[in-house]
């Protein structure tokens, strides 16, 4: 059984400032054993009742992690762990080449941008960007940023196709914009999911001063805007 919350910490976590382990929900069972304790109808839960029990009756490891790891399980802690990717060090490195990080191969085109002004961000791969300036944020692979937008401390996901030419003059003028943000947008502290369409001169403001609510399009959720996945936010809207 892996892992055992009991373990003893060492010095070298210690000087970190861990001084508690905490199960990260990864168990190797021997397989039968696995069977008999699943067995038993009167337990239910791993952390509080299966691995406890189990200790003194079987033989439980564990194995110390000192590698980066942090609690996503909230919108705010998911948010604040992947625009950290932006700081100059980042907690988790995607540089590091004893821990190679790789991504699944898209083959996109690279990224085409004109006139846009980035400050500490991500850009994926495929995107057509043409905002203003873009900060501490990250774009994923495909998003469409109209021109004069500003991007503040944003996760944009991006989207799972590219809308063709003729799609997106199709949309001009209509009230359904295209896949992407439009033009002359101010977007800060914002979640957006992919295949979102948000129009032009859409101001969406997030921070502790909005109340948590949940729309057809949008959730705010501890002050952070989430813009759901396929939603349409029309031109002229402010949040």
């Amino acid at each position: 059984l892996l892992p055992d919350w009991k373990s003893a910490v060492s010095s070298g976590m210690k000087e970190k400032g861990k001084e508690y382990l905490a199960s990260m929900g990864i168990y190797v069972f021997n397989k039968q054993l696995l069977i008999d304790l699943l067995s038993d109808t009167t337990t239910v839960d791993f952390g509080k009742e299966i691995i406890p029990q189990s200790i003194s009756k079987h033989k439980v490891l564990s194995y110390e992690y000192d590698g980066y790891w942090t609690d996503i399980g909230s919108i705010d802690s998911f948010f604040v762990a992947n625009l950290d990717l932006t700081t100059d060090l980042p907690q988790f490195n995607l540089f590091d080449n004893n821990n190679q990080f790789y991504t699944r191969p898209r083959i996109l085109p690279p990224t085409k941008v004109s006139g846009t002004r980035f400050i500490n961000s991500i850009v994926a791969e495929g995107c057509i960007i043409g905002a203003e300036s873009i900060e501490n944020s990250i774009v994923g692979v495909r998003s469409r940023i109209g021109h004069g937008s500003v991007i503040k401390r944003c996760y944009i996901m991006g989207a799972n196709r590219f809308e063709n030419i003729k799609s997106l003059a199709e949309s001009g003028g209509k009230e359904i914009p295209a896949v992407g943000i439009g033009d002359h947008c101010y977007l800060e502290n914002c979640v957006i999911d992919k295949n979102a369409r948000i129009g032009d001169n859409v101001k969406i403001s997030g921070g502790k001063h909005l109340q948590d609510i949940e729309t057809d399009s949008y959730v705010v959720k501890e002050g952070i805007v989430v813009v759901k996945n396929r939603a349409v936010i029309s031109s002229g809207v402010e949040i």
